[in-house]
């Protein structure tokens, strides 16, 4: 038998992840689970270093939860078997390592060796990628929505809207290990260390964790009806056919500014009003 302490975040899956976490009990009916709030737990870092080192981790939530986790356990060397499961709603991490709902995931080699994004002068570790533009405003106006009670967030519908509607294209500077681009109309200009984001976006399809580097992709330059007939395509990847409007770079340091401030989101978690960030691997 072994003992586990169950990290849970009751809010991912929009509110349905406590009930599905609890079925941990069925799968591991053999051993003892400890489950634990991990919304409600002031110092994670304290409560892991607290934790017998026999006894086995399971972080329970979506990537926004997991991401958070990293971070505050960071300059922690872990000595726990930690275990993924996933309860979100996106699933970007399961998807990119070929997981399935239901099932328990190993990721502590996964995480040992995470990039850096620094944004307003503080640094975060992220696992999926960091999102600039139009994903950006997506993460700020879902988490609206959310405060106002809506559970149910279409994160492609507020793209749709933000693409025809709300959102403005800028104009950005783009450097990869040193060499800088410049682009106008830019919609989209993410960095990512996994394949996937935003509930299934695949924004560079050739991007590995294995690479030991990372990949920055700029869509630019066309106006709102021709990048709403493109961007659906990211979901399968295909829009890197269209090479006059998708630019895609991989490198170890990556720094995007934008000419006007405009949402990040890292992971699913949201930053406002951002002007410029850093990646570094």
């Amino acid at each position: 038998m072994s003992n586990y302490l169950v990290l849970y975040n009751p809010k991912s899956g929009n509110g349905t992840s406590e009930s599905e976490t609890k079925q941990l009990s069925s799968i591991l009916s053999d051993d003892e689970l400890t489950y634990i709030d991990v919304t409600a737990c002031d110092d994670v870092k304290a409560l892991i270093a607290s934790t017998p080192q026999q006894t086995k981790l399971i972080l329970s939530g979506g990537d926004g939860t997991l991401n958070r986790f990293i971070n505050s356990i960071d300059g922690l060397t872990l000595e726990h078997e930690l275990y993924f499961f996933a309860t979100g709603s996106g699933n970007d991490f399961l998807t990119s390592i070929g997981g399935e709902k239901g099932t328990l995931h190993r990721i502590n080699d996964i995480i040992e060796h995470l990039p850096t994004v620094t944004v307003k002068g503080k640094s975060y570790k992220f696992i999926n990628g960091v999102g600039y533009g139009i994903d950006g405003y997506c993460c700020e106006v879902g988490d609206q929505l959310r405060e106002q009670g809506d559970k149910e967030i279409n994160y492609t519908g507020i793209a749709i809207k933000g693409l025809l509607f709300h959102f403005k294209p800028v104009n950005a500077k783009v450097t990869v290990d040193g060499v800088t681009k410049e682009y106008r109309k830019v919609w989209l200009a993410p960095t990512m260390f996994g394949g996937y984001y935003g509930g299934g976006m695949l924004p560079t399809p050739d991007q590995k964790r294995s690479n030991g580097t990372v990949s920055n992709m700029v869509f630019y330059g066309k106006g709102k009806l021709k990048s709403l007939m493109v961007f659906p395509s990211i979901f399968k990847g295909e829009h890197i056919k269209h090479t006059d409007m998708v630019d895609i770079r991989k490198g170890s340091v990556v720094k995007v500014e934008f000419d006007n401030p405009t949402a990040l989101q890292i992971d699913g978690e949201t930053i406002l009003g951002v002007t410029e960030y850093s990646v570094t691997i």
